[in-house]
């Protein structure tokens, strides 16, 4: 029997996909739990139609991370942070979610998630911060860190 799956299926395949399984196991399995419907000419055009939809919301998504990124680039960011005396090192560390809120200081809406940081930054210097806006889409700025 064949079937599109209407959600992923573990070891089976993603959703979309059109798959000849045993009938028995779409008898019983797939189509009861909602995981796949028949293959029939009105499900392969709503089959498509999803497809479209979904091409079109991951270009608007892909031009909206465009556009953030052109007003990320050359943005610098100034932390200033509490140092120790004699070393000038720092008391904490500067993490995403400290970058994230120097972002929205600036007035961009950034999630935490987005900021590639490998590491917490631990003294003060220029930074480059990765920002991951979208897979096709990297940015970067520029973070300074700063006395207090």
């Amino acid at each position: 029997m064949e079937v599109i799956l209407s959600k992923d299926v573990e070891k089976i395949g993603k959703a979309g996909a059109v798959l000849k399984v045993k009938d028995g196991f779409a008898r019983n399995f797939l189509l009861p739990r909602g995981l796949a419907v028949p293959v029939t000419e009105a499900n392969l055009k709503r089959l498509e139609e999803q497809k479209r939809r979904r091409l079109l919301e991951q270009e608007s998504t892909k031009a909206k991370a465009q556009e953030l990124k052109s007003r990320l680039d050359g943005l610098a960011l100034t932390i200033p942070v509490l140092t120790q005396e004699e070393n000038d090192s720092l008391y904490g560390s500067i993490t995403a979610f400290e970058v994230a809120k120097a972002i929205q200081d600036e007035g961009i809406q950034i999630d935490k998630n987005c900021i590639l940081l490998e590491e917490p930054i631990k003294s003060l210097g220029i930074y480059e911060v990765p920002i991951k806006l979208h897979p096709d889409v990297p940015a970067k700025i520029k973070v300074w860190i700063v006395k207090k």
